[in-house]
């Protein structure tokens, strides 16, 4: 990654001054503008810079000179090198993110990418538990009290602070139980990704409405409902489980780690991980509880622009793949109890 990051610097310092402040210029509009985290940016950027460097030595020296044939030769190299289905179709959208942003600011004549074909990503359905397992797993923490594979010892420092060495005792046990508990129940019950969920602080919770507020992707905000059981697991923890871990450094933070600071994402991974394993269900993650949440939702028959609010999808295609699943659910179900299967 290293590596790929100093390569894109170089190429970048290589490109003709004009380009090269097209890229910066680039980079400030998807940050500033657009609000894009530092991740996606970077993305764009690598992207961008490749492609630049793709036009430069097809002879373009100036941003006007790029058009559709540097855009598919650049893309068919791309291809030629083995570069998956994917990896071509995000880049093709980098490409056409960038002519669009470039004619708006006047460097091209055209929005060149506009007419850019790139190849259909193949998508994963994506896998889900039945409703009896994430049951199962909710019921986890409180069947499985003790450390599990994937759920850090409480005695660590899961939440980016350091050690301090004082030993694990039983309430801090009780404590990340809770935590966990509420953790499980959030993720199923809200549809929320991972991150989100770490992200919340207690001012964001809505007692008296069942709500959440999230902030996603780009800073959106949103407001999530969650059920009762999720209220039930939240109350416990807020009054026996937080108290227990709260420290100095613990700010508004919903959700702690062992050593009292904000939960991160990862440890969140390991604790739905290990109690999945625990409990002998499939391989689980937040990410996979949310689309659980999400297919139960739809094949309860919830509308498919209510699913797309509440996970936060800026598109409904994004959505219309809980869709799909429910279908290969309804097959599965055919094929196995239909006598003319």
């Amino acid at each position: 990654m290293r590596r790929s990051a100093r390569s894109t610097r170089a190429t970048h310092q290589e490109l003709p001054p004009a380009l090269r402040d097209a890229v910066d210029d680039f980079a400030e509009h998807l940050a500033q503008v657009r609000n894009r985290s530092a991740h996606t940016v970077r993305a764009y950027v690598t992207d961008v810079v490749a492609l630049l460097d793709h036009a430069v030595r097809m002879g373009c020296r100036d941003l006007g000179e790029v058009d559709l044939s540097v855009l598919r030769s650049w893309l068919a190299r791309q291809r030629t090198t083995g570069a998956a289905r994917t990896s071509l179709a995000r880049r093709a959208a980098s490409a056409r993110a960038f002519s669009a942003w470039a004619h708006r600011a006047g460097l091209l004549p055209a929005d060149v990418g506009a007419a850019l074909a790139s190849p259909r990503a193949h998508r994963e359905l994506p896998g889900v538990l039945r409703a009896d397992q994430a049951a199962a797993l909710l019921e986890a923490p409180t069947r499985h009290p003790t450390t599990i594979p994937g759920r850090p010892a409480t005695g660590s420092p899961t939440d980016g602070t350091p050690a301090t060495g004082s030993p694990t005792d039983g309430a801090t046990d009780a404590a990340v139980a809770l935590r966990d508990r509420t953790l499980l129940e959030l993720l199923y019950a809200t549809g929320v990704r991972v991150s989100e969920a770490c992200g919340l602080d207690v001012e964001d919770v809505d007692h008296g409405r069942r709500v959440i507020r999230v902030f996603g992707k780009g800073g959106r905000e949103r407001s999530v409902p969650y059920g009762v059981p999720a209220q039930r697991a939240l109350d416990e923890w807020l009054r026996r489980g937080r108290p227990a871990l709260t420290a100095p450094h613990s700010g508004d933070a919903l959700l702690l780690g062992a050593r009292g600071g904000r939960l991160n994402p990862t440890t969140a991974r390991q604790i739905v991980g290990g109690y999945a394993e625990a409990a002998g269900l499939p391989r689980t993650s937040p990410h996979g509880l949310r689309h659980s949440a999400a297919t139960h939702l739809l094949e309860g028959g919830a509308d498919l622009r209510a699913v797309q609010e509440l996970l936060g999808h800026s598109s409904l295609a994004s959505t219309q793949i809980y869709t799909h699943v429910s279908v290969e659910r309804l097959r599965a179900a055919y094929r196995q109890a239909h006598p003319r299967a």
